[in-house]
């Protein structure tokens, strides 16, 4: 069976994909120009750490003096500043946060677009107002209601008020009203199918991407979270990983190399799980972008 021809590229089809390809290649070294120098910085001694901007010079291979290098300060981190403790802290406070906020939000938004009850135009404008509230004038009234309720110096406060976000809540209403097609919730209904059942068997399916974007941004945002966790806790031994780098400056002296690897350590959780839903995050960005 005699094979089809391929199709040769035009000239100019070729010099458009060479130039999209370079810039492409620019712009992905530019981006990984900050983490090659945090990366760098955080294996140079202290004596040495503003002598060269990224490596050591010296007699090795390439001109760079590696047996300069080293990781103690990746030592002195989990040995002297005890930070395996709170790397626990701000794993159990992002991961119980973005699975929460991201199931309620599910919920809610699924409510908002599915269901036929008095009021939800007025909560969907009321979630829409809420957008455009800054998240700093909530500390004042988030804090006072905290106290009423015992809930300061503690993850429940923490945690409770970030579990309906209204950009969730909202983002989910819009996955729901493109992703899952009435005809099918009809159908599943009168199969004899609960709503509970509903929304975990047909519902959830559809809008995973959106559920892996929003978990990754939740995720991120209590793992960064560094002025909510200071405001609500007071225990040390509670403080997320973001105070716990602060911390790392000293009173008449700072070890940037120090704070350069306490910085690397924050950054790998958050990278492996980008790494692992990364095609469920790109997927709920584009979600709703082309409609069947």
């Amino acid at each position: 069976m005699a094979s089809t021809p391929k199709k040769k590229m035009k000239p100019g089809t070729v010099v458009m994909y060479v130039v999209l390809y370079t810039a492409l290649i620019f712009c992905a070294l530019v981006t990984l120009v900050p983490f090659a120098y945090l990366f760098c910085a955080s294996l140079k001694p202290s004596a040495i750490f503003f002598d060269n901007l990224f490596l050591p010079t010296g007699d090795g291979l390439f001109g760079i003096g590696w047996e300069k290098m080293n990781f103690d300060h990746y030592k002195r981190l989990f040995s002297e500043e005890g930070f395996l403790r709170p790397i626990l802290n701000s794993t159990f406070y992002a991961s119980v946060t973005g699975v929460l906020a991201t199931l309620f939000a599910a919920t809610s938004g699924y409510a908002l677009a599915k269901f036929q009850f008095r009021g939800r135009d007025g909560i969907t404008k009321l979630v829409l107002a809420a957008l455009v509230v800054p998240g700093a004038l909530l500390f004042a009234p988030v804090y006072q209601m905290l106290y009423w309720f015992g809930m300061l110096d503690s993850y429940t406060g923490l945690i409770i008020p970030a579990l309906a976000p209204a950009f969730g809540v909202y983002l989910f209403r819009q996955a729901t009203v493109n992703s899952v097609p009435n005809e099918m919730l009809e159908s599943a209904r009168i199969d004899g199918c609960g709503e509970i059942m509903i929304f975990f068997t047909f519902v959830l399916p559809l809008i995973r991407p959106m559920m892996g974007a929003f978990l990754l941004l939740t995720f991120l945002g209590c793992w960064n979270n560094f002025i909510g966790a200071q405001i609500v806790l007071q225990t040390p031994e509670k403080m997320p990983l973001a105070v716990a780098i602060n911390q790392l400056r000293g009173v008449y002296g700072t070890d940037y190399g120090l704070i350069m690897a306490g910085t690397v350590v924050s950054i790998v959780p958050v990278l492996a799980l980008f790494l692992l839903l990364q095609k469920e995050f790109l997927s709920g960005l584009t979600a709703g972008a082309v409609k069947g």
